[in-house]
């Protein structure tokens, strides 16, 4: 029953992103430094997106932008201060998603991301240290791992086709501010 399962996942793990279309990005550890501004580049070493801490503000908050200047999302705390919750709102201020922690935690650390309009996403693996995965329905749709560059404090997320890349790249920089409350 359980060997089944261990040996589909190491071949997931074995084949996602190679030989298919699933697009890389790079992003620092300590992309979510409230105040500072931070390029995520693409797998070719394009900036793909800007992320841009707003120091002056009540609750943390950062802005998602394309390479434009222009806001895709806002990523902040939820005012009621709900622990380990944060929102993803588009640039009109429409919610996206939330970010959670799930309350049960046995083995690994387990968050979801409630999406507005579409599936939610579970997310499990270890969020500290940069490895783990998005999956929906089962389905592993996204990974994050330290282990594909060799540069000190960088991790990448590979996502797969189809997938809306800035909530992932979002959500992952929700759970990175969460995991390390004290940058």
């Amino acid at each position: 029953m359980f060997r089944g399962r261990r040996e589909e996942r190491r071949d997931e793990r074995a084949t996602f992103g190679r030989g298919g279309n699933a697009i890389r990005y790079q992003m620092r550890q300590r992309l979510v430094s409230i105040g500072d501004d931070y390029n995520i580049e693409n797998d070719h070493g394009e900036r793909a997106f800007k992320v841009d801490g707003k120091a002056l503000r009540v609750r943390n908050t950062l802005i998602f932008e394309d390479p434009q200047g222009r806001e895709l999302c806002k990523i902040q705390e939820r005012m009621l201060r709900v622990k380990d919750t944060m929102e993803i709102e588009g640039p009109n201020g429409e919610q996206l998603a939330v970010v959670k922690k799930a309350l049960i935690t046995p083995i690994r650390d387990r968050w979801t991301v409630k999406i507005g309009n579409g599936p939610d996403m579970e997310i499990q693996g270890n969020i500290v240290d940069h490895e783990y995965q998005f999956e929906v329905g089962g389905h592993k749709i996204a990974e994050v791992s330290k282990k594909w560059f060799r540069v000190a404090d960088t991790y990448g997320v590979e996502i797969e086709p189809g997938q809306n890349d800035v909530v992932i790249l979002a959500a992952t920089a929700a759970l990175d501010m969460m995991a390390h409350p004290d940058r």
